[in-house]
Parts: structure tokens; C-alpha cells; sequence
């Protein structure tokens, strides 16, 4: 059985910041790998998901 995450975000960039909105967590700095499409913070599991479509500066 699969858990979803709470929260999902597509983003534009593979490196992304989470602090868990509004200071819920000390901000971390995540890398989506390539492989894969998506990273999820060890947090708060927000899972970003890359809009492959619309990345910015080609990162």
C-alpha cells in the first residue's frame, strides 16, 4: 500500500528549498534526480515534481 503525500508542488528547477511553509522546519535544500522526476522532503514528504515541459536555465 502506497502513502501519498500531503502536499505536491511542480516546480521549474531540479534544486528547490522546503522549510514546511511558514518555519514548520528548518530549510533544507532538495535536488530532484534526473531518474527520477521528483523529490520528497525528509520533513514534511512535500514531494516536488519537475514540470520537464517548463524547466528553467536548462538545469
Amino acid at each position: 500500500m502506497t502513502i501519498e503525500p500531503p502536499e505536491t508542488q511542480i516546480v521549474t528547477t531540479r534544486t528547490i528549498a522546503c522549510d514546511g511553509g511558514a518555519g514548520g522546519h528548518p530549510r533544507v535544500w532538495l535536488t530532484i534526480p534526473h531518474d527520477k522526476g521528483f523529490v520528497e522532503c525528509g520533513y514534511c514528504d512535500k514531494r516536488y515534481v519537475l514540470d520537464t515541459d517548463h524547466i528553467d536555465g536548462g538545469h
